[in-house]
């Protein structure tokens, strides 16, 4: 976590009361309703009876993106996959506690005094919490009170962001961060409240948390019932579907009208290597995961005739992003015309959509990667490496690239040049996903032919060019290596490609030649195939 990221989690840090009251789930829900920006589970009775409890904040707290910090035990914070821990000076060694947990999770570690501050090895923790800085009485084995001035010698001689903690509530906070307090840590000031999300609320105000949302975020845990809410109102979503399913979505299987020639294709699109939240919208991934299965068919001079998505959902995230999911899939599925005709939903550590679509041959032929001749040469139907740069903009916050950024958000399934090449009998087409090098190599390879490119025909567009000069990136390594631009490559005569030039636009990439034992001739010095999942250097 980054610094900035670690100050803001820890302003205001709620910890839960083991010694009555409201159940622990429903302080830390209100808690975090309330404005809390971290919350630390602490039961010091703690045994097997009390799992499902810790998982239960666990997720409370994953689905509303706040760290879960455990008190005192490591072994359980990995067990639990825990944000981190929080040690006292009693728990044992903060290296073993670092050991355990691993380098990427949160320690804390309580100091009182600037005496056990020198001997607390800081170097393994992420944060310190400081107090009694007032009387309390939730510890009873709490140390003796170090009042504000206890609070700033420790926070003036630490190397890391301190956390007040002590008797702390909305009418005092501000004298801790007026000492130079990261954030303030609280017990009782919430859970043995009259009103524990009201005096959440004030202590939030007092932390400078403006707090807006009305309704929490909870954890899904209803299979069939988001089914349902999945598919509500929605059963003939275009007017596609009537055309193709006679049984559509909800029963145990989909019943498709006779198709002459079916074409199948499958893809996946995995968090963290497809896609991140933290730079598209769920509705965008969805939107872009159609078109990404759809492309294929494209290739394959096909029409879509209906999609089915198998989504894997942690029990950490709320329905709400299934939801947008699901609306970002039927928005893609009306652009094309294609109908869902059905899924799966099942738990998972990732956020993960497997598709499965289903397609019809539209001519009498059908395209494949094989049949690239010598004396062919080879073209695309648009231009590269926008998405790639798209992409890479996105990762970096850079601002100014709006068009670069919609070619990888919502790039298209090329159904309208497919219908161009199929006149005109271009019978070696695949759609561009892992890169022109990669996907020219796939080309060669099943063809056994030899691939020259031109470079200096190879076409880079106004956007991409103006990027890669305020970036330093090369347009070149952009063009051939970047991934998913989901143009089609494709290899034909050179007077069948000018007859194709006058009704839409192509773009010559090179020549077929025939084998000499190389793949691919005259790649640019640095350029790599595509690789999914690394946005520095591909995706």
């Amino acid at each position: 976590m980054l610094p900035e990221d670690l100050r803001k989690h820890l302003r205001f840090y709620f910890i839960t009361d083991d010694s009555g009251g409201p159940a622990p789930l429903e302080q830390a829900k209100a808690a975090i309703l309330g404005g809390a920006t971290m919350v630390q589970y602490r039961n010091k009775a703690f045994d097997g009876r009390f799992f499902e409890e810790a998982t239960a904040i666990l997720r409370l707290c994953r689905v509303n993106q706040i760290p879960f910090i455990v008190n005192d035990d490591p072994v359980l914070a990995r067990a639990l996959g825990a944000d981190g821990v929080h040690v006292g000076q009693a728990d044992g060694s903060l290296k073993t506690a670092r050991s355990i947990v691993g380098k990427n999770a949160l320690v804390g570690v309580s100091v009182s005094t600037l005496d056990e501050l020198a001997r607390t090895p800081v170097e393994f923790c992420d944060y310190i919490g400081t107090g009694p800085v007032f009387a309390t009485s939730t510890k009873p084995d709490a140390s003796p009170v170090i009042g504000v001035a206890g609070l700033k010698a420790v926070i003036d001689r630490s190397k890391k962001p301190v956390v007040a903690i002590g008797g702390i509530n909305a009418a005092n906070a501000a004298a801790c961060f007026s000492a130079g307090a990261a954030g303030v840590a609280v017990i009782s000031c919430v859970s043995r409240a009259d009103s524990p999300l009201e005096d959440a609320r004030f202590l939030a105000g007092a932390c400078g948390i403006e707090v807006f949302s009305e309704k929490l975020n909870v954890p899904w845990n209803d299979e069939f019932g988001l089914i349902d809410r999945l598919l509500a109102g929605d059963k003939k979503a275009n007017a596609a579907e009537e055309e193709i399913l006679k049984v559509g979505p909800g029963d145990d299987a989909a019943v498709l009208h006779a198709l002459k020639t079916p074409v199948i294709t499958t893809d996946a699109q995995v968090e963290n290597v497809h896609f991140s939240f933290s730079w598209q919208r769920p509705g965008e991934v969805g939107q872009r995961a159609v078109t990404v299965v759809l492309s294929d068919l494209a290739a394959a001079y096909a029409r879509p005739v209906s999609l089915f998505v198998n989504l894997t959902l942690p029990h950490d995230r709320p329905e709400s992003l299934a939801i947008d999911l699901y609306a970002g899939l039927k928005k893609g599925l009306a652009v094309y015309d294609c109908a869902l005709g059905g899924g799966n939903l099942s738990g998972g550590r990732e956020v993960s959509l497997n598709l499965f679509a289903v397609g019809e041959a539209r001519a009498p032929f059908y395209p494949a990667r094989a049949n690239a001749r010598p004396g062919d040469d080879l073209y695309c139907t648009g231009p590269l490496g926008r998405s790639r740069a798209g992409l890479l903009a996105l990762a970096a916050g850079l601002e100014g690239y709006d068009s670069l950024v919609e070619a990888f958000k919502f790039p298209r399934a090329r159904f309208d040049a497919a219908i161009v090449l199929a006149d005109y009998n271009v019978r070696c087409v695949m759609d561009i996903s892992d890169g022109l090098a990669g996907d020219a190599r796939h080309i060669a390879r099943a063809s056994g032919i030899t691939l020259c490119f031109d470079v200096d025909t190879a076409v880079c567009s106004d956007d991409l060019q103006r990027f890669c000069e305020k970036t330093g990136n090369r347009p070149e390594e952009m063009i051939f290596s970047g991934g998913e631009d989901y143009e089609l490559l494709f290899a034909c005569p050179p007077e069948t490609a000018r007859r194709i030039g006058d009704v839409m636009p192509v773009y010559r990439l090179g020549r077929c030649l025939s084998f000499d034992g190389e793949y691919l001739r005259n790649l640019p010095e640095g350029v790599a195939p595509f690789q999914h999942g690394h946005a520095g250097s591909g995706d």
